[in-house]
């Protein structure tokens, strides 16, 4: 009698060793290890203030250089609003802010479940997440059972503030509760400087030191809970926004600064205090910023440093951006660009842009490639593995690995209400 092979037998053995083969060259070519990633989000950055551009002359900021060389940097790359909390919008879900209302400061925020955060899609797939710093979306920041609240939006970890701006060196609700009390007793008109505590998750908390070193802290030590899985932290550094004078002490007798005095609703006007802090009153405005650019950029030296310690940082990704263009008022500078935040000619969008992932993305390339702040979305998206559905950004991948030089959008729009812009090629018309 003939007997027939065990086909069974041999179909096993032979998926088992396919299986194998895969696993093997899955981690040889470094996709068997979702990557961690971190999103750096700077708050008015100048286009320029950063010294690997070539184009500041004052400017030392040699991390930021660091992770420029280590990967991408763009020189067309845009934020999608002259102001901060509409662009803040676009970034955390990729698409348009005006598909959920946002023009202006105070709209909606990120009400709709329709759009899925950054935050959702990467814990969807496993990512440890946290959210460090400015948290300013729009109505119902400040609530801790709304959407626009980090925890509601993905987030396992926030540590920050929910409003415009805060107070760089105080933070105790105690002292806000004073502030506003004398902005009561004065009968005059004025807006808080925000020296209130932070959010811990839903409880509040106050703190003692400079807000971007206790950020860059928070991340680290979240970093460094969550280095054995994967992890997506959003640092939101409310530098370089106004008040640029709140710098250490220490700062100011080493650069012989004579630095600015907080704002007293009992001896001044608002509007007059306001005006004297910033450009062209302060004659000591660039060096002021430039002192927050300085701590702002030791920060960033950090995370690289503890990422490249541990071992970690050829798989890391990160994205560096800032929120909209650099202001004016707070001597950024946007050279060559016209005007800055506030507005939809180039210095008010065009932005400092960097993504890097060592070994996997392409290094020391500066691209001039139209590209959006909306294209961070489905960029982590893709290299985490996570699906990220309808998006009106575009996956830089092909892009940064080379597969695609030309990889670019075609059309890129802004609406503020006021004014409306829109790209096309080498083209941009503005409207008021």
């Amino acid at each position: 009698m003939e007997t027939k092979p065990d086909t069974s037998m041999s179909s096993l053995r032979l998926s088992l060793l396919l299986s194998i083969v895969t696993i093997i060259l899955s981690a040889s070519l470094g996709v068997f290890a979702k990557p961690n990633i971190i999103l750096i989000v700077t708050d008015d950055q100048g286009y320029s203030d950063m010294s690997i551009t070539g184009r500041t002359w004052d400017v030392k900021t040699p991390n930021m250089d660091r992770l420029a060389e280590s990967g991408i940097r763009f020189e067309n790359g845009y934020a999608t609003s002259g102001v901060c909390s509409p662009s803040r919008c676009a970034l955390i879900t990729g698409v348009y802010q005006e598909r959920q209302g946002n023009y202006w400061f105070g709209g909606p925020g990120i009400p709709s479940k329709q759009y899925p955060t950054l935050a959702e899609k990467l814990k969807s797939v496993g990512y440890a997440t946290a959210y460090i710093g400015k948290s300013h979306y729009g109505q119902g920041d400040k609530d801790t059972s709304s959407r626009n609240f980090p925890n509601n939006h993905g987030f396992d970890y926030f540590y920050g503030f929910t409003h415009s701006r805060k107070h760089y060196l105080k933070h105790d609700d105690a002292l806000e509760a004073e502030e506003q009390a004398k902005i009561q007793a004065s009968g005059r008109k004025g807006n808080s400087i925000n020296p209130s505590g932070f959010w811990k998750n839903k409880q509040r908390v106050k703190a003692e030191g400079f807000s971007t070193e206790i950020f860059g802290e928070e991340a680290l030590s979240f970093i460094k809970k969550h280095k054995d899985d994967p992890f997506f932290v959003q640092l939101s550094f409310n530098a370089v926004h106004t008040f640029t004078h709140q710098l250490p002490e220490a700062y100011l007798k080493k650069h012989g600064l004579k630095g600015f005095h907080d704002f007293d609703p009992l001896t001044e006007d608002y509007i007059s205090w306001n005006k004297s802090a910033k450009r062209p009153h302060n004659v000591e405005g660039r060096a002021l910023y430039l002192g927050q650019l300085h701590y702002l950029d030791l920060e960033v030296g950090k995370l690289l440093n503890y990422l490249d310690t541990e071992n970690l940082r050829d798989n890391t990704l990160i994205a560096f951006i800032s929120d909209n263009g650099g202001s004016p008022a707070n001597y950024a500078n946007n050279d060559p660009l016209r005007q800055g935040k506030f507005s939809l000619y180039e210095g008010g969008t065009r932005v400092p842009f960097l993504i890097s992932w060592p070994g996997q993305f392409n290094s020391g390339k500066v691209l001039n490639n139209l590209v959006s702040m909306l294209d961070i979305f489905p960029t982590l998206c893709s290299a985490a593995g996570a699906s990220y559905g309808f998006t009106d950004g575009i996956d830089l991948g092909p892009l940064l690995r080379g597969q695609n030089p030309k990889l670019q959008h075609d059309v890129l729009v802004w609406d503020m209400r006021a004014e409306t812009a829109v790209i096309k090629g080498k083209w941009k018309l503005k409207t008021a």
